[in-house]
This record gives C-alpha cells, sequence and structure tokens, in this order.
C-alpha cells in the first residue's frame, strides 16, 4: 500500500474553485498578448470535436477565455501558416486535441505505446501503409481524399486503407496534420513538419508522464488523483509512479474525500481579479471530467448530443453559463440566419438572469448575430426578466 505524503496547506473548497479558475484563465485580466497560442499552451491541450453549432469547439475555447478573438485568428494561431512548421500538432490526449508543438517529444510513450499495440479496430492492407508514406514524401501535403478516398462506402466508420494507414501513421509520430481544409485533415510527413530540435522519441516513459502530470496540475491548478490523469488521460499507476518528482505538492481541499496536489506556483499568489461570464463549449477542460465539475462548481454537466432527442434533458449541445467564478445555467444554442437562437435555457436562480443575458448578447456578437430569440426557459417564470434584460443588453 502507497503511502501518501502530509498535505502542505490546507484549502477551503472557495480557494480551490478559483484556484482552478484561474489556471483555466477564467480569472484575472487575460494574457492578450500570448493571444490563441498562449492560451494552447497555458491549458496544454485543446479539445476538438466535429459538432458545429454557434462554432466548434477548438475556437469556443479561445473565446471564453479572451472575448471575440477573430475565428481567421484562431484558426491561424493553431495550424502551419505558409511555409512556418505547425505551431500545433493533433494527437490523443484528453481525446482528439490540439497540443502545443513543444510538446511532441513528452508524447513519445504513446507513440510507443501505439507502436507496440497488437491489434487495431481497422485492418491495414498489405502495402498500404508504405505507399500512404512515400506519396506524402513525394506529393505532400495532402488530405486522405488526395491519398486515394477517405471511406469505401458512405458509412462514416468505413475506412479506406489509404485512411486507415495515414492515421495509423499518425499515431505512429511518422505523419502529422498541419492544418483543417473544411474540417478534412491535411498530413504531411513529421520530419518535414516539426521541428528538428523536437522531433525525437528519446524521452523514457517515466520523463514523458512526469511532465504531463506537472502539466495537468498546472493547468487545473489544483486536482485529485483521478483529475490528474483524465487531463491527459493517462492511467492512475502511471501518475503514481511519478507524482512524488512531479513538482507538484500534496495539499487538502475543504469536502474533498480524496487527497490532491496543487502547483506550487498557483498556491504562491491568492488568486484574484475579474472573473469571466461566458459561455462554455461542452468540451471545455474546465468542465471534462463530470466527478471534478459536480466536487468545484456543485455542478452536474453532461452532454446531450449522443441521447435519443426524447430522453434528452437540457438539449443537444446545452453549453455550461460561468458567471462569477460559478456555473449558474446551460443555454442549448442554434443560429437561424442573423439570430441566436436559444433552444433551451435552464437557469439556476433569479441572480443569474444578467449574466447569462450578457453571455448570450456577447456570444451573439462574435457569430455576427444581432438579435437573440429565446423559446424555452427553465423556471419558466424567469422567461419574463431575462426578455426584459435581454432587450436591455442589445438595445
Amino acid at each position: 500500500m502507497t503511502t501518501l505524503p502530509r498535505p502542505s496547506t490546507d484549502l477551503s473548497a472557495a480557494e480551490a474553485r478559483r484556484i482552478a479558475l484561474r489556471a483555466q484563465g477564467f480569472l484575472g485580466a487575460p494574457d492578450r498578448r500570448s493571444g490563441v497560442r498562449g492560451v494552447l499552451r497555458h491549458l496544454g491541450a485543446v479539445q476538438l470535436d466535429t459538432i458545429s453549432v454557434l462554432a466548434r469547439s477548438h475556437e469556443l475555447i479561445p473565446y471564453a477565455r479572451l472575448g471575440a478573438v477573430g475565428r481567421a485568428t484562431v484558426e491561424d494561431a493553431y495550424w502551419k501558416s505558409g511555409s512556418e512548421p505547425p505551431r500545433a500538432f493533433e494527437y490523443w490526449s484528453h481525446a482528439a486535441c490540439l497540443l502545443p508543438v513543444e510538446e511532441w517529444p513528452h508524447f513519445a510513450f504513446r507513440r510507443r505505446a501505439y507502436r507496440a499495440r497488437p491489434h487495431w479496430n481497422h485492418d491495414l492492407p498489405d502495402g498500404a501503409y508504405d505507399r500512404v508514406v512515400e506519396q506524402l514524401r513525394a506529393q505532400g501535403p495532402l488530405t486522405a481524399t488526395d491519398l486515394g478516398g477517405a471511406k469505401r462506402t458512405s458509412e462514416w466508420w468505413d475506412w479506406s486503407g489509404a485512411k486507415v494507414a495515414v492515421e495509423r501513421a499518425l499515431m505512429y509520430g511518422e505523419v502529422v496534420c498541419v492544418e483543417r481544409r473544411g474540417w478534412k485533415r491535411v498530413y504531411d510527413l513529421a520530419e518535414r513538419a516539426i521541428p528538428h530540435t523536437l522531433l525525437h522519441d528519446e524521452l523514457d516513459d517515466a520523463e514523458c508522464l512526469r511532465r504531463l502530470v506537472r502539466l495537468a496540475g498546472r493547468s487545473l491548478g489544483v486536482g485529485t488523483r483521478a483529475d490528474l490523469a483524465d487531463y491527459h488521460r493517462l492511467k492512475g499507476d502511471q501518475v503514481d509512479a511519478v507524482i512524488a518528482d512531479s513538482g507538484l505538492v500534496p495539499v487538502a481541499v475543504e469536502g474533498w474525500s480524496k487527497p490532491a496536489w496543487a502547483d506550487p506556483e498557483a498556491l504562491a499568489t491568492p488568486p484574484r481579479g475579474r472573473h469571466r461570464t461566458t459561455l462554455l463549449s461542452p468540451f471545455d477542460s474546465l468542465v471534462w471530467e463530470r466527478a471534478r465539475t459536480e466536487r468545484v462548481f456543485g455542478f452536474t454537466h453532461r452532454l446531450e448530443a449522443y441521447v435519443p432527442k426524447q430522453k434528452r434533458v437540457h438539449g443537444y449541445f446545452a453549453m455550461p453559463v460561468l458567471a462569477g467564478g460559478r456555473l449558474v445555467g446551460r443555454v442549448d444554442p442554434a443560429r437561424e440566419g442573423r439570430t441566436l437562437v436559444a433552444k433551451q435555457l435552464t437557469l439556476d436562480g433569479p441572480k443569474a438572469v444578467p449574466a447569462v443575458a450578457q453571455a448570450l448578447v456577447e456570444a451573439a456578437g462574435w457569430v455576427d448575430c444581432t438579435d437573440v430569440r429565446v423559446e424555452r426557459v427553465e423556471p419558466p417564470e424567469l422567461r419574463e426578466p431575462l426578455t426584459r434584460e435581454l432587450s436591455r443588453a442589445l438595445a
């Protein structure tokens, strides 16, 4: 049985929440000079997803922290620009994520694990892997369509041999995604795209894991073993093996039943400043882990996009509303022309009304909408005050 170190600091639940908010970029003045790239470096990972309602999730992440940053600016900050090397690379972290290109060496442990994997969900036709690599060498960068077609049939899962091969090459680290065109990955050889000083797998697993646990602690501010593991989808025993040498310090948090670790820099300076008021992507790293979200915010969050429509409670893409350091409601949005539609809006109480109205109006302006329409409000008695607040904000 592992003996845990004694906590060096006791934190109240409110202190832990503020530390977490600052670590995620929602408390204090945003670092606008470093922009979207700074957000990516600060978070360590930005999740990708195909769903686009107001915008795709990787666009919503910097918007939530920086405000109405241009969407073209977001794309340019992530992917390759002209002859420049990529600023980020796509890989499996918490899920499919954008990661700072500087962290390429620290995912060597995962690349090695994929290369050693005994089986895959898709069969790889003989010779397909080498053909794809040689085609990229001669003609790249290319999409899966350029390589011979992404799918064999119309079924989304029925990948072609070329798609299977290039995705496996990406997982092995021989290929990277250098940009997106119409949401299609554009692939190139890692030897061309990744800066030479970073293109290596020299770090052993322990060093990679120490770095990722340290990064998770910095990005979370404070977290349990499960929180730290979930951030980059590590195993619990991988965290256990390196936590003592990660630089994180043990703390006790009021109301948390499990031991926790904190970023020492987060403990050194009390978190102060203005709280962001904003809509959050359901894929935002602030709310990635349901148990942590309930523990930190007392808020139960679940993405219902993959839940049958008749069983949804809060809507297809319900976005939590952050205000005053609390999660105060949910909005299931849509767009009709230049109108942002709140198909379903759930408020935690009357005090949430001004913040939710502000968040809706700001989001509408960001996606070039000039009006906001609310369809369903829970509880219904808050519809009238919300309508008045929206009218005032839009005037």
